[in-house]
């Protein structure tokens, strides 16, 4: 169905999809558009990759030209997104659509990684914003930090949550209450995701008004799927092919070198489960490939450099991507033709959102899941949870094999950086795989931690309670002594030697410890024989205050006397002393000779 004929538009935003080259409408746009535009709040659920964007993009810039022109600071729409990435990638979509005659809204993106908050609202002040795009953390700060922008939100129009459940899944829910509560309650809301969790539930009961929930399914491709998997809509999309293959540990690695040296010419994601992981493996693999392929590493813990790197990747023809879940959700990246994940999702839904990397909005693409013998029950597992039918890929056995992990051992014999990084990738890997919310079959008591640490290719098993009076088997150390392998960047061993110098040089310099079953047995006979003369002298001593002659009683039992009469009121205090001092004259004239 074509845009003209669905819901009317302002020619510029007509204008400008047609320039994007979407000449029809996806389903999900077109039930969602026309209701948005209705002053309705929507809860949208859709497969990733159908189209999602565009289904909030243009009811935000038609309602705000429908209204009054908007001030300066005036904020008409607020977009809030799970990762900078994806608050980045609509941005760009937002700025697409300006124009000075036509669509001349400003927008503004307030993300980390590019300067500080301080600038952000520096930026606020002098040049204002009527579209806000950004991840909650840093529109939370802007808000407490900028009175102007509090009075901004008043003329607030719309709220768009994109990836609403990724929002509460990485714990936002706070902050999002913080920033609702400088936004007016006559507004309207969309609640835009793949998948809806009983938080997102709770979110559309709490904060919405009437809303309508739309779900838009994909059709299971063909018949044989229906009859394969049992029900007839997936939450994958329909052009998506998705795959898994079954391997040993000691194996996983090359099989994954294998298809990634076999694919040299295409766009590839790799996911793995941690940042230490992507360090590791994306290192090695950019060794190892070199110049032949393109590798480029993201993760979390990265800051100003993660949005360079997704800006280049989505500019190459071919290459490949090594990322954690950070790269998972609603991002747009064109052309990818196959999504490996070397590590399985920690929970279900996210199994979805990576494979919706690829197979984007009708086109093909490919994914691939690797699996340990013990872990194939998580097949069946996705096929009903998710309703994602998977397929197993085959691997075409090569004549001329390369031994990849032997390679990779060699690289940490070379470099002692490359060494540390393996046994980090490896403790956070074991780690994150003892907190799958799949316990049921990601079962840390069935992994053979020997020959998982043989796959990542370690020289010698780390020090970890994992392994603490654990019997290993399937690991041979490395016959090379690991204290000695340096660093490759000069710099860097220059420095460890140093340390290591001026370590034995403090060893050197404290007195060397003897323990106390070592002394001679005389010496502490002698010491035993000390402490109890001291013993002795400190009771005789204490025996000594505490006695007293026949003398001292009798002047004791007389001051109890004299304190009694006062007590008791027989006696007043200057009679006291009178006593008292006849005693002492008495005792003064006893002592003169």
């Amino acid at each position: 169905m074509s845009w003209e004929n669905t819901c009317t538009l302002h020619d510029h935003i007509l204008k400008t999809v047609n320039n994007f080259g979407f000449k029809s409408m996806t389903p999900v746009q077109i039930a969602t558009i026309p209701v948005f535009m209705k002053n309705k709040d929507v809860c949208v659920e859709a497969v990733t990759g159908s189209g999602k964007t565009l289904a909030f993009v243009i009811p935000v810039l038609e309602i705000l030209l429908k209204r009054e022109p908007l001030k300066k600071h005036e904020v008409g729409g607020l977009i809030i997104s799970p990762t900078r990435e994806l608050a980045s990638q609509i941005f760009e979509v937002f700025k697409s659509f300006s124009n000075k005659n036509h669509c001349a809204f400003s927008c503004t993106l307030l993300i980390g990684g590019r300067g500080d908050i301080e600038k952000d609202v520096e930026d606020y002040k002098a040049l204002g914003a009527n579209i806000i795009v950004g991840t909650p953390g840093r529109i939370s700060f802007a808000l407490e930090k900028c009175p102007l922008l509090q009075s901004g939100m008043r003329m607030l129009e719309v709220l768009i949550l994109d990836e609403a459940d990724r929002l509460l899944d990485l714990g936002f829910h706070q902050t999002l209450t913080s920033i609702i509560r400088y936004l007016p309650k006559q507004r309207r809301t969309g609640l835009f995701s793949a998948t809806q969790t009983d938080e997102v539930e709770q979110l559309i009961k709490a904060g919405m008004r009437n809303p309508v929930k739309i779900v838009v399914k994909e059709k299971a491709p063909t018949t044989e799927s229906i009859e394969q998997t049992g029900f007839s809509d997936v939450k994958t999309p329909a052009s998506l092919s998705n795959y898994y293959i079954v391997c040993q540990p000691t194996e996983k690695f090359n099989r994954l070198m294998d298809i990634i040296t076999g694919k040299i010419n295409e766009k590839m994601l790799v996911f793995f489960s941690t940042c230490a992981s992507v360090d590791y493996f994306g290192r090695v693999i950019k060794e190892l490939c070199g110049s032949k392929l393109t590798t480029l590493l993201l993760h979390g813990k990265m800051k100003k450099k993660r949005l360079d790197i997704f800006n280049n990747f989505r500019k190459m023809e071919r290459g490949v991507l090594i990322c954690t879940d950070v790269m998972a959700r609603g991002i747009d990246i064109p052309d990818v033709d196959w999504v490996l994940q070397y590590d399985p999702p920690s929970n279900a839904s996210a199994f979805v959102h990576r494979c919706g990397r690829t197979a984007r909005v009708g086109r093909k693409g490919n994914a691939l899941v690797f699996l340990l013998p013990t872990e194939t029950p998580y097949v069946d597992f996705i096929e009903i949870n998710q309703k994602a039918p998977m397929l197993e890929f085959v691997l075409k056995s090569e004549k001329n094999h390369i031994e990849w992990l032997a390679k990779m051992r060699n690289l940490s014999i070379k470099d002692r950086a490359i060494m540390e990084r393996g046994t980090r990738a490896f403790v956070s890997f074991v780690q994150s795989y003892a907190k799958h919310e799949c316990s049921f079959i990601f079962r840390l008591k069935d992994l053979n931690l020997g020959e998982m640490a043989t796959g990542f290719a370690l020289l010698k098993l780390p020090k970890m309670p994992e392994l603490k009076n654990k019997k290993v088997t399937g690991f041979i150390e490395a016959d090379v002594n690991v204290n000695l392998i340096r660093y490759r960047d000069k710099q860097r061993e220059k420095q460890r030697q140093r340390n290591l110098k001026r370590s034995t040089n403090e060893l050197d310099s404290k007195p060397k410890y003897t323990s106390k079953k070592a002394k001679a047995w005389t010496e502490t006979k002698q010491r035993k024989e000390t402490k109890k003369l001291r013993k002795e002298k400190r009771r005789l001593k204490k025996e000594k205050t505490m006695t007293f002659n026949d003398d001292e009683l009798e002047e004791l039992r007389k001051d109890a006397q004299l304190i009694k009469k006062i007590k008791q009121k027989k006696m007043n205090e200057a009679e006291y002393d009178k006593v008292l001092e006849e005693e002492e004259k008495q005792m003064t004239m006893a002592e003169t000779p």
